[in-house]
């Protein structure tokens, strides 16, 4: 039997009928807390149990989540797990869930401002905060740093008569995407040993070029000279993952010069803690970046900017997060962060048997080791989450990302101790 909020009320002809599976739920929200609770192993990814093909009728909303809880929440990675410490994928803090379960009851759509009339003027006040801390004035929010680096390469397009990109080889594949995407010619420089861009590179004639630099790159975190910002036709700084750092009093300093640059994209689902998928992009000129990639339609009351058009309202979590913590809040998350990958890089350089690769500037700490253990063999050794492995040059390093501040970095060391022996 299906539980009474559960099921379908038919509509009658006295009036309109009820549906209980779009109330609030009571017991079966209440349930679904529950399930969210719950210890779960953790390597749980048994499909076994759903049905092969779509059932041609349903077992109800509580049995639903019931048969889903282990392969949902039984075979996902903790991200706050006291040893992860393997990728850019941060824990989210609980106003986040509340924020988005918010969301998702009212599932509002930002393209039309009747669909989402307080939504847009929440995104818009999020990105006021934020854009200054970049030199920015202004920009909108996109679903990842994908489609921000897209986005700001087209406005470098429109606005500049971009044709070629230069940027580092070590800058995210969203940059080759994006310049294949728009029809410009990519020239990839080789990076420096320590992974930035090495200006020795640079082709000359900057006249037409989008100069992409990088701020804490995917493979080693590190940060490309950003004193060259200004010195083409359009600079674009990728700091989806070290732009926060802009907030912490003690990092700040890795950044000067990125608020030279026209544009910059950060992933607040990285270091501002938020869920996926969640990004900026932010201009320094934001009227003019807009209207350059301004459509518009007879079904919209306002202009569509950018890329996406349906978008939901993930700057409500961002907010909330941020009036929440505040900034020092949230700088003081970020430098545990950078100060666990501060603990874990001095234990490794203090080993004879394990090689650093450079010292983290972005808490992103990469190693091997000098003892002939392959890289696979180390990762395979320690539990899931620990670490994971990057190729560099070919070689297969070990890899760790400071993105969890609820990680022990003396607890992990302890492990990575086990695993070597």
């Amino acid at each position: 039997m299906r539980d009474e909020q559960d099921v379908l009320l038919p509509l009658t002809s006295g009036g309109p009928g009820r549906d209980r599976s779009f109330e609030h739920g009571g017991k079966g929200l209440q349930h679904a807390l529950d399930l969210a609770q719950r210890a779960y192993d953790g390597r749980s990814l048994d499909m076994d149990p759903l049905p092969a093909t779509l059932p041609s009728t349903g077992i109800g909303e509580i049995p639903a989540l019931d048969l889903l809880a282990p392969l949902v929440l039984g075979g996902a990675r903790r991200l706050g797990a006291r040893t992860t410490f393997a990728h850019m994928n941060p824990p989210t803090p609980w106003i986040t869930w509340a924020a988005t379960f918010w969301n998702a009851t009212l599932n509002q759509n930002l393209l039309h401002r009747d669909t989402g009339p307080a939504a847009r003027a929440i995104e818009a006040r999020a990105i006021e905060w934020i854009a200054p801390l970049f030199g920015m004035d202004g920009g909108h929010m996109t679903s990842g740093s994908t489609l921000a680096n897209l986005t700001a390469l087209w406005a470098a397009r429109e606005l500049r008569n971009v044709r070629r990109v230069v940027a580092s080889a070590a800058a995210h594949l969203s940059v080759r995407k994006a310049a294949h995407l728009l029809g410009l010619e990519l020239i990839e420089t080789r990076p420096r040993p320590d992974g930035s861009i090495d200006p020795t590179q640079m082709p000359a004639g900057l006249h037409d070029v989008c100069l992409v630099l990088t701020a804490g790159t995917t493979t080693v975190g590190a940060i490309d000279a950003l004193e060259l910002a200004g010195t083409a036709a359009w600079t674009h700084v990728d700091a989806a993952w070290a732009g926060p750092l802009r907030l912490s009093e003690q990092h700040a300093w890795k950044l000067a010069g990125i608020e030279c640059a026209d544009s910059v994209s950060v992933s607040t689902h990285k270091l501002f803690f938020q869920p996926k998928p969640s990004a900026v992009v932010l201009f320094k000129s934001t009227s003019e970046a807009h209207d350059a990639m301004t459509f518009v339609a007879g079904y919209l009351d306002t202009p569509n900017i950018g890329v996406q058009g349906s978008h939901g309202a993930v700057a409500v979590p961002l907010l909330a997060t941020l009036l929440a913590w505040g900034r020092s809040g949230l700088a003081a998350r970020i430098d545990r962060c950078m100060a666990h990958a501060e603990h874990l890089a001095a234990w490794i350089d203090s080993r004879n048997d394990l090689e650093l690769h450079s010292p983290p500037r972005t808490g992103i700490v990469v190693w091997r080791s000098r003892a002939g253990r392959a890289a696979r063999e180390i990762a395979a050794a320690l539990p899931p989450g620990c670490v994971s492995l990057v190729s560099l040059d070919g070689d297969l390093w070990v890899r760790n990302v400071a993105a969890n501040p609820l990680a022990e970095p003396t607890l992990l060391v302890d492990v990575l101790g086990a695993a070597l022996t």
